[in-house]
């Protein structure tokens, strides 16, 4: 018999937290908000969890043989990103999404990276990104319950209304399937209860700092209606407590953990409050994976066992040397930086003149009759009095005459804050103060919603109109009332706020006459 001390590869201690073990309780913890998904939203939001779980785990079990990899389908990584990926989806998402998400979460996200504890961002998140920038319009409609849609809470905010907090927290509020932040908080706490996430990530770094950011620089100070609404909207929750704290794709130390959610946190309000879209907490946690490993680079976790010995003798450190990538990118910014500013202050006198015949063009288009502009005395005035961050807003106001000197029309510049940014337009009226026809000058909505504003369809409403103009959703039947584009409340009110601004500025401006 041999006398060799044979040894097993490591690891040498072991104990009942396996993968298996971890993400059966992680499931377990997403029933309370899966359960009163279903329960609001019906038999669309079960058919939508089934098929993601079901895709997502069929996926897995076909790339692993295709691969020629063991089965890793009772791992259960598989069911928990495609509950995770259910959940954040709406209620009235077409059911074909779901499953495109799980495949590409499941085999290009986390399979082309070598499986589980090898991917590099979230596969969950990952898949939810790709489907809003490539299903914009799909991800915002369903046509099989409805063909209308009404403004989430999100998109309330960012028109400065005001939300029901407890229909948010309680999940009964237009929004997606698993947005229930009391059943979040309940599996949340269970996991933390247990140890399975890290506090410092989901707590004190990713919630406190998204708090602190919005308090700061959200303009409303620590008020508590004001957090707690953008607090409970947007997937912050979700994202605190199931996302961020994902251990592949996170901050091994600490520390680390503590930098690496403060800077989701942080970034997570910055998209809020200065993005194009209001539910953007998803981009700021994958911005965070893709730094985890420049974290985990320079803050280092400290080994087991590590103790402080007494000195013995001094130890010579090495001087701090900064990177030299660093040093090169640094170079390259500030190269670009100048070689940008110098092509600015080159092209500045032609993009003005644009702007300048792309305004005047706009403005010939929706006063046609008009062979010449001019100012107005009394618009000048009252256009100097409105606000500096008024919305709507009006940026210009001329009168347009004939070559015999007759008023043809008139003529106003309008901005108004839309969902992407500001929506510009030229707004033209008949001489007795109906519209007579609008054209965009900026519109940075997004592509298959807000952008439809530009479409005839939606633009022909507003032909022959006049007085206070109502936005509806649905068809609309009276004389006021404007159809909302769907999917697009922001957008459609922000352009029929605008409308009657420039309605009732041209009674204002016109009360001495022409």
């Amino acid at each position: 018999m041999s006398e060799a001390l044979n040894i097993s590869s490591s690891p040498h201690v072991r104990d009942r937290w396996t993968t298996p073990y971890i993400m059966r309780v992680v499931l377990l913890s997403l029933m309370p908000a899966t359960c009163v998904g279903i329960i609001s939203y019906g038999w669309q939001a079960f058919a939508i969890v089934a098929l993601a779980v079901i895709s997502a785990v069929l996926t897995e079990w076909v790339f692993n043989k295709i691969v020629h990899k063991p089965n890793t389908i009772w791992d259960g990584s598989a069911a928990v990103t495609g509950l995770l990926l259910a959940l954040s989806l709406g209620p009235r998402t077409p059911l074909y999404l779901p499953v495109i998400g799980s495949v590409f979460a499941i085999a290009v996200v986390k399979g082309c990276f070598g499986g589980l504890g090898k991917n590099f961002i979230n596969p969950a998140l990952a898949a939810r990104c790709f489907l809003l920038i490539s299903f914009a319009n799909a991800m915002s409609i369903s046509p099989i319950l409805d063909a209308t849609s009404s403004a989430t809470p999100m998109g309330v905010l960012r028109m400065n209304g005001t939300v029901d907090i407890t229909r948010m927290f309680l999940g009964t509020a237009d929004g997606v399937i698993g947005s229930s932040i009391l059943a979040l908080l309940i599996g949340g706490l269970v996991l933390w209860s247990m140890d399975i996430i890290h506090g410092q990530i989901c707590c004190f770094s990713v919630l406190g700092g998204f708090t602190l950011f919005l308090a700061l620089f959200g303009g409303q100070g620590f008020d508590i209606k004001f957090l707690l609404a953008h607090l409970c909207g947007g997937g912050v929750v979700m994202g605190a407590f199931f996302m961020a704290t994902d251990y592949v794709t996170s901050p091994v130390s600490r520390l680390g953990q503590f930098i690496y959610g403060c800077l989701i946190g942080v970034l997570g309000g910055v998209f809020r409050l200065y993005g194009n879209t209001a539910d953007s907490f998803s981009y700021a946690i994958i911005i965070g994976n893709v730094c985890t490993p420049l974290i985990d680079t320079y803050i280092v976790q400290k080994p087991l066992a590590y103790r402080k010995i007494g000195r013995t003798r001094p130890v010579k450190r090495e001087p701090f040397r900064i990177p030299k990538p660093v040093i090169a990118l640094t170079l390259i910014a500030a190269i670009a930086g100048v070689a940008l500013s110098g092509v600015y202050s080159m092209t500045k006198g032609t993009i003005d003149l644009q702007e300048l015949q792309k305004k005047t063009a706009a403005y010939k288009e929706v006063c046609p009759e008009a062979e010449t502009f001019e100012l107005v005395d009394a618009a000048e005035e009252l256009i100097a009095k409105q606000d500096e961050k008024a919305s709507p807003k009006i940026n210009e106001f001329y009168v347009g005459k004939t070559a015999d000197g007759q008023v043809a029309g008139y003529a106003a510049s309008v901005t108004a804050k839309g969902f992407g940014g500001d929506v510009t337009m030229a707004l033209g009226l008949t001489p007795d103060g109906a519209v007579r026809k609008i054209a965009f000058t900026e519109l940075n909505e997004t592509a298959g919603l807000g952008m439809e504003a530009d479409k005839a369809p939606f633009k022909d409403q507003f032909t022959g109109r006049s007085g206070e103009l109502n936005l509806i959703k649905g068809t609309a039947s009276g004389e006021q009332e404007i159809s909302a584009l769907t999917g697009a409340t922001v957008t459609s009110t922000a352009v029929v706020n605008g409308v009657n601004a420039g309605l009732a500025f041209c009674e204002e401006a016109t009360k001495g006459g022409n």
